[in-house]
């Protein structure tokens, strides 16, 4: 079989440790694959509201962390809520609990608890009438003019060549009353660029580095689409909207600092800038930025293609044929890390937006419960953090019939010599 893309042969180990791009860098200010400490899995809510898009079910492809949700849930170390989307059809939006999780060796779900409904499903997103969507979603604290937090958005769908699109907006944090605001796009980029590389994957950018290396822009936006059409690597940008207006103008170009963006195959490019070990099938689904003390990663995951490339299905290259697109030989859910540093060489200017290249991997298939064979794609979706207690939330794609999983890790701490203890207290481990 003829490999038609990836750059070798090799198989990604369980941690793959790459080489780092310049000098001047500080390896024990990243936050490392041995640093995620797995705390178990949980169940989305079972309820489901009268359509058939009010439920979970082929969902999990965006979420994020809201802080100060669910004021009156147990006190079991797992504060907050998620604000996620349901049903890949509609990708509406609901918030539920963070139950505590639970490890089950023996993968069984009845061993999990689940999360409760806070919000029920609504559509601020409304991107029923797209041809597989692309959604993300990001709280922050308000910003700028803001007199309330705000959850922001974006969206897209998977053929979008054309444009001029809008890709991205905000609301309020009651779903009963969002009061969408919406219809802005990044400036500056070539069309297939601004609508394939920046409306998926959302997280907040840490004020203390934003502050330094990208003032006035603390949200992080970007997007993967396989084929290399969005770059081939994940891409990621740094924006403001709250700095064009409150809310921007619809149809505002909205001001942005890339951060990583490899060469698109839609250029042709005689210079092909790539991501160490990359392959058309990839899917870098969800992403964000990890902090722990003084250390740091922006991670992205997803489903890593290994082994040889195709364009076909699964059983080789061809155009006539079911399941149409790009193949492996194998896939592997994995997290990989790019150092913040190199981010802020690239915010300065002084590394190119293609130059960075994750310094780790972490392969994480051991802890899904829905991988089945080594062929199988989508392992898992969206993910989010919570950097007060450095919870990292990773939704596993139809892991519980048709709807995701969502697993738990902990980033630990430097700082606290008691910490893997404390983390042992909190696993509720069951056979």
């Amino acid at each position: 079989m003829n490999r038609i893309c990836g750059l070798s042969i090799s198989v990604f180990l369980f941690i793959l440790v790459i080489s780092s791009l310049c000098s001047g860098q500080n390896p024990a200010l990243r936050i490392q694959p041995e640093d995620l400490v797995y705390l178990g899995a949980f169940r989305l809510p079972a309820d489901a509201g009268g359509k058939e898009t009010e439920t979970w079910d082929y969902g999990g492809h965006a979420m994020t962390f809201f802080p100060k949700g669910d004021p009156f849930g147990p006190d079991d170390g797992f504060s907050g809520s998620i604000f996620a989307g349901g049903h890949a059809w509609e990708h509406l939006v609901s918030e539920i609990s963070i139950p505590t999780p639970v490890i089950s060796k023996n993968k069984k779900l009845n061993h999990l608890n689940r999360a409760v409904t806070l919000q029920d499903f609504t559509d601020i997103l409304q991107v029923g009438n797209l041809e597989i969507p692309r959604t993300g979603l990001a709280y922050l604290p308000k910003q700028g003019l803001q007199t309330d937090d705000k959850l922001y958005f974006c969206w897209g769908y998977h053929m979008q060549e054309g444009g001029p699109d809008l890709t991205h907006g905000w609301c309020e944090l009651d779903l009963s009353q969002p009061k969408v605001r919406k219809g802005w796009f990044l400036s500056g980029l070539p069309t297939h660029i601004r609508n394939m590389s920046t409306n998926d994957y959302m997280f907040e950018i840490p004020e203390e580095w934003a502050s330094v290396h990208t003032p006035g822009m603390r949200l992080a936006t970007g997007r993967f689409r396989d084929g290399g059409w969005s770059g081939q690597g994940p891409s990621l940008f740094a924006i403001g909207p709250w700095n064009q207006g409150n809310p921007p103008p619809s149809g505002t170009a909205i001001l942005n600092v890339p951060l990583l963006l490899y060469t698109s195959t839609y250029d042709f490019a005689s210079d092909n800038h790539i991501l160490n070990d990359y392959h058309h099938s990839d899917e870098w689904s969800g992403g964000a930025w990890l902090t722990a003390g003084k250390k740091s990663a922006v991670i992205f995951v997803g489903t890593k293609g290994v082994g040889d490339c195709w364009y076909g299905d699964a059983e080789g290259p061809k155009l006539d044929c079911d399941n149409r697109g790009w193949w492996s030989n194998e896939f592997k859910g994995q997290i990989i890390f790019y150092d913040t540093d190199t981010l802020a060489e690239v915010a300065a200017g002084r590394l190119q937006p293609w130059e960075p290249q994750p310094y780790a991997a972490l392969d994480i298939d051991a802890f899904l419960f829905g991988v089945t064979s080594s062929q199988q794609k989508y392992h898992v979706n969206a993910a989010c953090f919570d950097p007060g207690r450095g919870h990292l939330y990773i939704f596993e794609h139809r892991a519980d019939g048709n709807a995701p999983l969502i697993h738990v890790w902990k980033v630990k701490t430097a700082q606290d010599s008691n910490e893997v203890t404390i983390i042992k207290k909190q696993i509720i481990i069951r056979k």
